[in-house]
């Protein structure tokens, strides 16, 4: 067993699991992390989607009441059968743009540049989302996810779609687009959380088919401990977070964006730090 290769697993997945769910980009995160690591091969890629599954179990664990609820009143309630189908008209767009640009994506927008660009707009479109509603509370026009029509739920399934550029970040597209379509905080980062959970499941299951042929027995070390540690530490993550929201904005997480951004954009253009591919 490996020791080393272990580290760099837990080392990810504890990188996973705090920025999966923050508008900072996990697949931006883990890029530069596995670059620093020497953790960026195919295999690796593999990986970096696998344990996303961890993050989700931490998830569903937090939603469980909301998500049991739901699933029991299912086959009679007309709320629970609204809010099940905004969640899989948000997860549809996707599924599609994905299998038709997925590949293209990963073999020419992944590297530090690209990443470091989006994380500075992203930054600076999360101050105008921010300062939109300061201005003017009344655009938040639905305040929790019951609320929301189909055609909400499809605008934030679009907005989604942009986090497949790496460095946007799946959670940013989903909670400031949420919150530009009429969204309260609240309310855009609890869908964001239930939509992540067929999103991740599904790229985790698909990736892992698709590139079977990369992986063995051997390797199931180092996806557990990946997982593990995912799970541990997107599980701390999600409860600060929803305590955190309830009283303060995504601002300084814009600002960390923007100078993170800058940091690894001029190491990268100096030739200071060699970005892997």
């Amino acid at each position: 067993m490996d020791t080393v290769l272990l580290l760099k697993a837990a080392v990810m997945g504890v990188v996973e699991g705090l920025s999966e769910f923050l508008p900072v980009s996990s697949t931006g995160h883990l890029i530069l992390a596995g670059s620093l690591l020497g953790f960026d091969d195919a295999k690796a890629k593999v990986f970096d989607i696998a344990i996303q599954t961890g993050a989700i179990f931490a998830v569903i664990m937090v939603y469980w009441q909301k998500i049991r609820s739901t699933l029991i009143a299912l086959p009679n309630q007309k709320q629970a059968q609204q809010f099940a189908l905004n969640v899989l008209i948000a997860f549809l767009p996707a599924v599609v743009l994905g299998l038709l640009f997925g590949k293209a994506i990963k073999a020419n927008l992944f590297n530090a540049n690209v990443v470091a660009s989006t994380f500075i707009i992203g930054g600076f479109i999360i101050l105008w989302a921010e300062r939109r509603q300061q201005n003017n509370p009344a655009v938040a026009r639905i305040q929790s996810v019951e609320e929301m029509s189909p055609m909400d739920a499809l605008k934030v399934g679009l907005a989604q779609c942009l986090a497949m550029i790496p460095g946007t970040s799946r959670s940013g597209a989903t909670i400031i687009g949420g919150m530009f379509l009429g969204l309260s905080r609240k309310a855009a980062t609890d869908f964001s959380f239930y939509l992540a959970i067929p999103t991740l499941i599904g790229a985790g299951v698909y990736s892992l088919y698709k590139e079977r042929a990369l992986l063995s027995m051997a390797d199931l070390p180092m996806f557990l401990v990946g997982l593990v540690f995912s799970f541990l530490s997107a599980w701390l993550c999600v409860r600060w977070l929803l305590r955190y929201i309830s009283t303060h904005s995504f601002v300084p997480f814009a600002w960390y964006r923007i100078v993170f951004g800058i940091v690894v954009l001029g190491t990268s253009l100096s030739g200071l730090v060699v970005w892997a591919d």
